[in-house]
């Protein structure tokens, strides 16, 4: 079952060290993304899979917000723009954004494998 308390804080974590890890581009937001997981997974606790699966959870909230964000906002300019059909935009850059928040939460879930293992 899913804690989605540990989810919150450790995407509010991961929130927070994200904008330090503008001053290293690269490796601070890989960093930021272990430092999400492994707080949600030690909140979690439970172990080895269920660290990883609450810090995937905490690394891809973020990018599932900012996702469906875009998506709002490509709907309402393609819709003004090209009427009904233009709004269709907006689902693409859903499902792509989507997609991409799950593919860098990888690292989110790798710090709550970690996360797990210590707390549980």
């Amino acid at each position: 079952m899913t804690d989605w308390s540990a989810v919150l804080v450790g995407f509010v974590v991961g929130v927070v060290a994200s904008l330090f890890a503008f001053a290293l581009p690269v490796i601070g937001h890989v960093g930021a993304g272990l430092i999400a997981g492994l707080t949600a997974g030690f909140l979690a606790g439970g172990g080895l899979a269920s660290g990883a699966w609450h810090g995937l959870l905490a690394g891809a909230l973020g990018g599932l917000i900012a996702a469906v964000a875009l998506a709002a906002f490509v709907t309402l300019v393609g819709s003004a723009v090209a009427g009904p059909l233009g709004a269709l935009g907006g689902l693409g850059v859903f499902a792509a954004g989507a997609v991409v928040a799950l593919v860098f939460a990888v690292d989110s879930a790798i710090g709550g494998a970690v996360g797990g293992l210590l707390g549980g």
